[in-house]
């Protein structure tokens, strides 16, 4: 466990000594304040039934700067240390490989938490300004922010398992966003009512992020998504470990 410990805090010193994380806060933070004001300027036009946190949660803002992160945040974990060969004395060390993959995606995983944190203080300052709740109840932040978390250690054991196939950022870069496209907008199947059975369209709405946020920001929990979040990126993670202990094997 300590040997775990270590490469963790390896993971994170490395991660806040580099640029990219401290831009890809500023974006995350500019762009969901910008969606942030949006929404409530939006609410403030007549009476709904959306809640401030259902809007945050379900705008093109949001979606948009949620895909950017998996590919900034996962390209560099096994692509750099292939590029300058750091990886090499890694290996060599006395480490088990599964607590390299493992280090290394908690690392990703806690620094992507830690992006998200901020995002909670638009909801105070929305009650300090308003005196109102930004959802019905407390369920809704606790569920919004769960789907978040869920959904984040999916796409970023996919990121960790594509740069762990090859020593080039942009390329790992790429694989990442493209898969993560082809997961994400898999619900967009239940749109082609003509083209697929009504089993595909019954499990395209069901694993549909967009439709999942809709619930969980409602305060609605469904426990599918939880499994089936939780069975890929475990299963994912599973496909890093072989692509990681393969290398040994490399010329």
């Amino acid at each position: 466990m300590r040997v775990f410990w270590t490469l963790w805090k390896r993971e994170i010193s490395s991660a806040f000594q580099t640029p990219m994380a401290w831009v890809v806060l500023f974006f995350l933070l500019l762009v969901t304040g910008f969606n942030f004001y949006a929404g409530v300027s939006v609410l403030n036009h007549g009476p709904t039934e959306v809640t401030v946190v259902e809007s945050f949660f379900n705008t093109i803002f949001f979606w948009f700067a949620f895909l950017l992160l998996f590919p900034l945040l996962t390209m560099r974990l096994f692509s750099e240390e292939y590029r300058s060969g750091t990886i090499e004395p890694l290996m060599t060390a006395p480490v088990r490989d599964t607590q390299v993959v493992l280090a290394k995606f908690f690392g990703v995983l806690f620094l992507y938490c830690v992006l998200w944190v901020p995002t909670g203080l638009y909801f105070l300052i929305f009650w300090w300004q308003t005196r109102l709740q930004a959802a019905g109840a407390v369920g809704a932040y606790f569920g919004a922010y769960l789907l978040l978390l869920l959904m984040g250690a999916f796409y970023l054991s996919i990121g960790c398992l594509c740069s762990s196939l090859t020593r080039h950022q942009i390329t790992a870069a790429v694989m990442t966003f493209c898969i993560v496209l082809i997961f994400f907008f898999a619900g967009l199947l239940s749109f082609l009512s003509g083209h697929v059975g009504t089993l595909m369209r019954g499990l395209s709405i069901t694993f549909s992020p967009v439709d999942q946020m809709t619930e969980f920001s409602h305060g609605v929990y469904d426990t599918r998504p939880v499994i089936w979040y939780l069975a890929m990126t475990a299963f994912c993670l599973f496909l890093t470990l072989q692509s990681f202990q393969s290398r040994r094997w490399r010329p």
